[in-house]
């Protein structure tokens, strides 16, 4: 079942609502809302707009659309097909409610009202048979989007230690590819100078032949 969620605008990982958790969750959840904020910042313009990511007994799903990001937590049984119904159905919501003071808010949380909504719809989609019942009874105006998801989470698919080694990776191999490029530049210049010292040995001594010829030319007619 979903356990938690949380909306967050995607350019600067500003917390835009949450769920109100009770305690019990907190405490079970700690760690996973911690890995839930490193997602956000992790996210960027070239992010997958839909993906899984497991950690544990767990899997935070988060979907990207319009600049917010929308990301619940839910145990690793449930079914991702409606975890993303889920995250849409909250995404379309939220826009339609918020969508034009999203770019404005400074304020953390400042649309902590839109819980009633995200408690309302995590209780419907609690229960698997009755998500599904409701996803049948739209499933007209979803099959593009089922079609879709099918697809892309079977891709979009990660664990929370791949994303943390990943990161890790991508920072180093961004710290060695600026290293290379001076490393490549520092090699031409050197290998210029090198062909230019090797073109004076190799043609100095035919200068300074012609140079002594041209002397005692001028010296025996001039």
């Amino acid at each position: 079942m979903v356990r938690s969620t949380t909306i967050a605008r995607a350019s600067d990982a500003l917390p835009l609502a949450a769920s109100v958790d009770d305690e019990q969750t907190e405490t079970a959840l700690q760690e996973h809302k911690q890995q839930a904020k490193l997602i956000f910042r992790r996210i960027n313009a070239h992010s997958e707009p839909r993906c899984s990511i497991e950690s544990g007994n767990y899997t935070l799903h988060y979907l990207i659309s319009d600049g917010v990001i929308y990301l619940t937590i839910a145990e690793k049984s449930y079914p991702r097909k409606l975890a993303f119904l889920y995250l849409d159905e909250l995404a379309r919501e939220f826009w339609n409610s918020y969508g034009a003071k999203v770019e404005t808010t400074r304020k953390p949380y400042a649309f902590v009202g839109f819980d009633t909504f995200m408690s309302k719809t995590a209780r419907l989609y609690s229960d698997t048979r009755t998500a599904d019942a409701a996803a049948a009874a739209s499933e007209s105006n979803l099959d593009k989007l089922n079609g879709e998801l099918q697809d892309v989470t079977r891709i979009m698919t990660k664990n929370m230690e791949e994303l943390l080694w990943r990161g890790d990776s991508l920072d180093r191999m961004s710290h060695l590819s600026t290293s290379l490029r001076s490393e490549s530049e520092k090699y031409r210049k050197a290998a210029r100078q090198i062909n230019i010292d090797a073109m004076i040995r190799q043609y100095a001594p035919i200068g300074v032949f012609v140079l002594f010829l041209l002397i005692v030319i001028w010296w025996r007619f001039f």
